[in-house]
This record gives C-alpha cells, structure tokens and sequence, in this order.
C-alpha cells in the first residue's frame, strides 16, 4: 500500500505537459525541437506559463503553429523571429534587453527596491522595535 502511495506523489509531481498526441512530430529530434521552442514562448492568455505547459486554445494554436515551421524547414531563429513578429517580445519567456523591453526587465529589482524602502520607512517610524 506505502508503495502505491509513493507512485501516486511521483505522477502528481511529474511534469505535465499540454501537448496533445496529435500534435506531435513523429521524427523524434523535430519534436524534441519543438518542445524545446515551445517552453522559451509564453502563453498569452495563462501569461505565467509557456505555451509547452499551457492548455489554453491559443497556446495549442502557438504549439502548432511552432510545428508547422519546423516542419517547413525554418530554424529555431526562424521560428522564433516569425512568432515574435507577430505577437511582440512578450511572447518570448525571456525577451531581448533592448530600449522598449527594459522594463519587462528592471521590473523585478523596482518591486525589490520598493518593497526595501517600504520596510526601511516602517521600521525608521517604529524605532526599530
């Protein structure tokens, strides 16, 4: 019965996946591409979630959309570039450090500063106690 128990926490811990069977490449090294591709894109409707993950219509429409390139002969560059040119640098789990992205990027150490300075003023205003 424990063991039973054991191999029920290890599939509830274990990596869920969206992508449905139909999806899939048969060539074994253009699905592991495509797997690869679709966890670096971000669902745009889960927004915390890549689209590799996401059960959201528009991440499978994404997840199938990154196939049909593959398919197509495109490299990863490729895939990436066409899907970014449609939909922004948000889609992209990490996007570039340019001018218009910077603060998708700085956003992080704002809230940390923020958070910083709220605590500083609360504890200054107590007398530290």
């Amino acid at each position: 019965m424990k063991n039973l128990f054991f191999i029920f926490l290890l599939l509830l811990s274990a990596h869920a996946y969206a992508v449905e069977p139909s999806e899939m490449l048969p060539d074994p090294a253009l699905e592991a591409r495509a797997r690869e591709i679709s966890q670096n894109l971000r669902c745009l409707v889960c927004q915390g979630q890549d689209i590799d993950d996401s059960q959201a219509d528009l991440a499978g429409d994404l997840r199938r959309l990154v196939r049909a390139r593959i398919t197509a002969g495109d490299t990863d560059a490729q895939v990436y570039g066409f899907i970014k040119a449609r939909y922004g640098d948000y889609v992209l789990m990490n996007p570039p450090l340019e001018g218009r992205t910077a603060l998708l990027w700085a956003a992080p150490l704002l809230a940390l500063c923020a958070g910083l300075g709220i605590a500083f003023l609360f504890i200054r205003k107590n007398g530290g106690s």
